[in-house]
């Protein structure tokens, strides 16, 4: 343990797949612990969603950076033996199949907490560990769907419409790795691990609890103050925040019409809201007569919320953005070009020179760490040749 690497010395076994457990492992080890990503022979499926580009993809990359690959193969005998080296000396595990299935595999909670009492055991699952949806298969799309979030989401043609965000387990891993967090700080007292279940439901339903709760006594979303959200200009469009009074009467000499903050319709919050058709037919009328850079300046410049709706690319290469060192320039193992990764707030900048850094290619490190667990290069290279693990 240091400073710098508050989990340098712990360990973690990660045999879960997809973004939530994954991404949740991933922020332990940049924080220090040495996590090892035990995959499937023919790799965690978030290197096959497409586009796909050797070993890696948009998806698989930002949850597995300093990772340890092993592939090994869990349906053999062989297989379940190589990660049952593992665990005695394991702070962490980590699981994200559907309820029942890590039982099935022999790594049960109540087995393998029985040799390991320090352990923490992390189940990840769609729906949860109970109910009568525990078994369902779920992914990002599904919850969005369940839990209300879609029906949120309606576009102008009215229709729910799925963000292409994966904001369900995204969010999942932070619930995750918060709890684990908790987990560790208790054990130095306790001297024991516990069990702990984070579903994306449970993710998603607390992601969204001002507006679920709202919905349930208020019904669906009505937009409080006016004008506010996105709108369209001479050249692209621009989000604008208009809250206070006096914000609005800002507002209003920027767009040169200082009569509609005195004008009895929109002087106060409550009329806004109430002629917010008539308001906005004005305003759009307005913003349309110049490109939404001009806007974006004018209203910065009078200290409104507001800024230009832009698109990744946009994003990344914004002076403001490079400024920050926000994105560092990766190129894993099995990658030709360079992706563009978010640096995680509160954790040290990726090293683009820097090995631990990366994200692993398939089987990377498994011969390295049968060697650590104490098997013979003959009987590695046995396994190898036999399928058990992928090197």
């Amino acid at each position: 343990m240091s400073f710098e690497k508050p989990y340098e010395g712990l360990r973690v076994v990660d045999l879960s797949q997809g973004v939530a457990g994954p991404y949740c492992a991933m922020l332990l080890g940049r924080h220090g612990a040495d996590v090892i990503k035990v995959e499937p022979i023919d790799g965690d499926w978030s290197r096959m969603l497409a586009p796909v580009y050797g070993d890696h993809t948009a998806y698989s990359i930002p949850a597995n950076v300093g990772k340890r690959s092993l592939a090994v193969d869990l349906k053999s005998d062989t297989g379940k033996a190589i990660v049952e080296r593992l665990l005695p000396d394991a702070d962490v595990f980590l699981e994200g199949f559907r309820p029942g299935v890590i039982d099935r595999l022999g790594f049960s909670y109540d087995r393998l907490s029985a040799f390991n009492e320090k352990l923490i055991y992390v189940s990840i699952s769609g729906f949860g560990q109970e109910g009568p949806l525990r078994s369902k298969p779920a992914m990002d799309p599904v919850l969005q769907a369940f839990t209300g979030f879609m029906d949120e989401n309606k576009g102008q043609d009215g229709i729910p419409h799925r963000t292409p965000t994966i904001i369900n387990d995204m969010s999942t891993a932070l619930y995750a790795q918060q709890a684990v967090a908790a987990a560790l700080y208790a054990r130095r007292d306790a001297g024991r691990g516990r069990r702990i279940n984070v579903s994306l439901m449970e993710a998603s339903a607390n992601l969204q609890s001002i507006r679920l709760m709202g919905y349930h006594r208020d019904g669906p979303f009505k937009p409080g103050m006016a004008p506010n959200g996105v709108l369209e200009t001479a050249e692209g469009a621009i989000q604008i925040v208009i809250i206070r009074d006096h914000d609005f009467v800002k507002f209003c000499k920027v767009i040169g019409r200082e009569d509609m903050a005195t004008d009895d319709r929109f002087r106060t919050g409550d009329g806004r809201r109430e002629n917010a058709e008539e308001l906005y037919r004005i305003v759009r009328e307005i913003l349309a007569t110049q490109p939404a850079t001009q806007w974006r300046d004018g209203f910065t410049e009078a200290g409104l919320q507001n800024e230009v709706v832009q698109n990744y690319d946009d994003f990344i290469s914004h002076p403001h953005v490079e400024a920050t060192g926000l994105i560092s320039w990766m190129t894993p193992p099995g990658s030709e070009e360079p992706w563009a990764v978010p640096n995680v707030p509160g954790l040290p900048k990726l090293d683009p020179a820097s090995e631990a850094h990366m994200s692993p290619r398939l089987g990377q490190h498994s011969r390295e760490i049968l060697a650590e667990l104490g098997y013979a290069a003959n009987d590695i290279d046995t396994f190898a040749a036999d399928g058990v693990i992928g090197v």
